[in-house]
């Protein structure tokens, strides 16, 4: 059977996820969610015409040098001067304040001189000076927030201010995490003969976390056919919106996790790539619920989340793709063998801008240089080694 190439793989995915669905949140659990109706201003910002400093609100025309005004009154944010301002006059004004009728400047209380109620200036100023005017900031009906994009804290604060309690954002997915095993133990374990420590679902939990509505690891499942049967059928009974296995995905004699998987109704789209590391990546569905299949070694599991699942995911929230980063390398790759390989890699600071340090180590099993890597340098099929300086593609490891 032949490997599927990267793209083919990702096209393939893309395909079965399901169309991004809306629910309405309030604010305050709007951080971190995807927009799917854009932000609309549902007010004129500022609603009137604010002052910009403390000082006073006069009319322009009536400053001159020498010559002085009479201060007739107060405004201030949540109590306006209720009149208008006749010639000659001028109200004390604070920041954000309305500016009374008839005023068209602002002139801050560090150019003033107040002596009783009388009121002069050592500048001229020009109509329109230190006045925030209605609609300066937005305008009713316009776009704030486009959607499809993640909101950010100052985006929540823009929407308050445009008076939008609630916002339309995508429905996240209920995600299950499985990893399996007999050479597993949990971390704290006292290890037996022929045990390592399981570490998959401890990286996977919390770098797929943010994109998902539950996170559900159900621990690990023993090479046994029946009772791993019995521990897949019973969390494809709670109908998951994705299925993410490690370990089982090869073709040994004791990876039966996919011969398992299609006994209880997954029908598989693929099962090795052309890549490395992470060759046995296995894809398939059932009913409503995307099943991945990933490579038990460390860096394998770890790189075809990256590369694969959080690709779906993105596309599950109606983000567009992650756009991938081109820096220049720090060090020379070696030649590349004819599966795409995704090279770990530190980023680096320099006088001249970042850098991309490639890590030498390529065993899908080490994972002390997994816990190094910034970045995926992308190697193309039989690429030849690159010069230090080269511009070379990247993907960012800990990006949304």
């Amino acid at each position: 059977m032949s490997l599927l190439p990267v793209e083919e793989a990702i096209a393939a995915i893309l395909k079965r996820v399901p169309t991004p669905v809306g629910e309405t949140v309030s604010l305050d659990a709007a951080a971190g969610r995807v927009l799917l109706e854009p932000v609309k201003a549902r007010h004129d910002q500022p609603p009137f015409n604010a002052s910009a400093m403390d000082g006073y609100a006069v009319g322009a025309a009536d400053i001159m040098e020498g010559h002085s005004l009479k201060v007739v009154g107060t405004s201030q944010a949540g109590a306006s001067y209720a009149g208008r301002l006749g010639s000659q006059e001028a109200v004390r004004i604070f920041t954000g304040a309305p500016v009374p009728e008839g005023a068209d400047a602002v002139i801050m209380q560090e150019q003033a001189l107040l002596d009783g109620d009388q009121v002069s200036f050592s500048i001229e100023p020009l109509p329109g000076r230190n006045i925030r005017a209605l609609g300066n900031d937005f305008t009713t009906g316009q776009t704030l927030i486009e959607a499809g994009v993640r909101l950010t804290p100052m985006q929540i604060a823009v929407a308050a201010a445009a008076n939008t309690p609630t916002l339309t954002v995508a429905r996240r997915p209920r995600i299950a995490l499985l990893a399996t095993g007999d050479e597993l133990a949990l971390p704290g374990a006292a290890l037996g003969p022929d045990q390592i420590i399981a570490s998959n679902s401890f990286g996977l939990a919390p770098m797929l976390a943010p994109y998902a509505h539950t996170m559900t690891d159900h621990g690990i499942a023993r090479d046994d056919r029946e009772a791993l049967r019995d521990k897949l059928s019973a969390i494809l009974a709670d109908a998951p919106d994705v299925l993410i296995t490690t370990g089982g995905a090869s073709v040994g004699d004791h990876d039966i996790v996919q011969e398992i998987l299609v006994e209880l109704g997954v029908t598989l789209d693929f099962w090795r790539i052309n890549m490395r590391p992470g060759k046995p990546l296995m894809f398939g569905t059932i009913g409503k619920t995307l099943v991945f299949g990933l490579p038990g070694n460390p860096v394998s599991a770890m790189v075809t989340a990256i590369v694969f699942i959080k690709p779906a995911l993105r596309h599950w929230l109606g983000l567009t793709p992650q756009t991938p980063w081109h820096l220049p390398l720090a060090a020379a790759t070696p030649a590349n063998t004819a599966r795409r390989h995704f090279m770990r890699a530190q980023l680096q600071q320099t006088p001249n801008g970042p850098v991309a340090l490639p890590i030498s180590q390529t065993d899908s099993g080490h994972t002390s240089s997994m816990a190094l890597a910034d970045l995926l340098i992308v190697q193309p099929e039989q690429a030849p080694g690159q010069a230090a300086g080269t511009l070379v593609e990247t993907i960012v490891v800990d990006a949304f």
